[in-house]
């Protein structure tokens, strides 16, 4: 079986070569694959036939958008304070809102980059 040609790590600028895409120093932490874990929750009943659709029912606009008075549907329900694994907080209807997919997705990509800078810290 022949292997894998070598190639320069992912990280921008790195000049090693590798065959798994990142070298030793940038290959990203099991952090996501922590995440997957719990992911797998949103498949549950309790979320797809419980708590989501209850959420959209109560609050079926945009959380963000009708705060700059938009009246926009929302299609995401959004944990306010992220569960990361904790499942009273994973099933908690007072950390719930309905969010556009514009603003759930930028609210992610923030807590992630806040994620990045706190764990570069220690």
């Amino acid at each position: 079986m022949a292997t894998l040609p070598l190639k320069p790590c992912r990280h921008p600028g790195c000049p090693v070569l590798t065959r798994e895409g990142w070298c030793d120093k940038h290959r990203p932490q099991h952090k996501r694959r922590v995440s997957a874990a719990y992911h797998a929750w949103y498949n549950l009943p309790i979320w797809t036939d419980r708590l989501r659709p209850a959420q959209l029912l109560r609050e079926p606009f945009c959380r963000e958008c009708s705060g700059e008075g938009i009246r926009t549907r929302a299609t995401v329900v959004d944990h306010i304070k992220p569960h990361r694994g904790d499942w009273t907080l994973f099933t908690d209807e007072g950390n719930l809102q309905s969010l556009c997919k514009y603003h759930h997705d930028r609210k992610t990509a923030l807590e992630m980059a806040q994620d990045r800078r706190e764990s570069k810290s220690f």
